[in-house]
């Protein structure tokens, strides 16, 4: 029964809590966000269970990580260097038509992870983007390239469309220096082709961060730094 009493006293609180400090989906918590949100519900957890521990002892230490995390978020938003340090800022990822290694690896983020949210963005094609950023969120954002940006309706009127590229499917035929066996049968090539290219070209596989070829038979290639 006692239980029972604690868990809904520790709702009521949380749900306070939450209300006040506000609401942020899943995907836009930082990473200060998700340390203070798990602290939260160990509390009230351990308060609940903890029948030998006094229910206002686990209410005293809940209310106060609330306030920490208050008056943080307060802070960060009128002073950028406590918002930095809270939330830590954006890092590019690729630009310049290439992936920024050093960045790549203070994210722990691989050249796969980066291809992956970008198809969940609707691009396909390396040739198609711009730039590519890891927000402090932990999502990925991307800029297209002018040319593969979606016609407005200003772009309709200006007849932008008959100058407007067709997008295709493109294979990855190499990601971090290892070849996709899969990719390269369904772009219809062979591994003695791949590396003939790379040997006329002087790259070696290790050295690849990406090579794709379109359905165009246009093929990319980008380089680690």
């Amino acid at each position: 029964m006692e239980i029972i009493f604690r868990s809904i006293i520790m709702f009521i609180f949380l749900f306070l809590i939450v209300k006040i400090l506000g609401k942020k989906q899943i995907k836009n918590l930082t990473l200060y966000d998700y340390v203070l949100s798990i602290t939260l519900g160990s509390i009230a957890a351990d308060s609940i269970i903890s029948l030998d521990t006094p229910l206002y002892d686990g209410l005293i230490s809940l209310v106060t990580f609330a306030l920490i995390g208050y008056l943080a978020s307060l802070l960060s938003l009128y002073n950028h260097t406590v918002e930095e340090i809270m939330d830590g800022e954006p890092i590019t990822l690729f630009e310049n038509n290439n992936f920024n290694y050093a960045n790549l690896e203070n994210a722990k983020l691989s050249v796969a992870k980066v291809l992956e949210n970008c198809r969940l963005k609707g691009c396909f094609d390396i040739n198609d983007l711009d730039c590519a950023v890891l927000e402090p969120s932990g999502d990925i954002s991307i800029l297209l390239k002018e040319k593969s940006q979606p016609l407005t309706s200003s772009d309709i009127k200006a007849n932008i469309q008959k100058n407007s590229t067709k997008q295709t499917l493109s294979y990855n035929l190499i990601v971090d220096g290892v070849i996709d066996m899969e990719e390269l049968k369904k772009a219809h090539k062979t591994k003695s082709w791949l590396n003939n290219y790379l040997k006329n070209k002087h790259i070696k596989l290790p050295n690849v961060a990406l090579l794709t070829i379109n359905q165009n038979k246009k093929i990319t290639i980008l380089t680690k730094n």
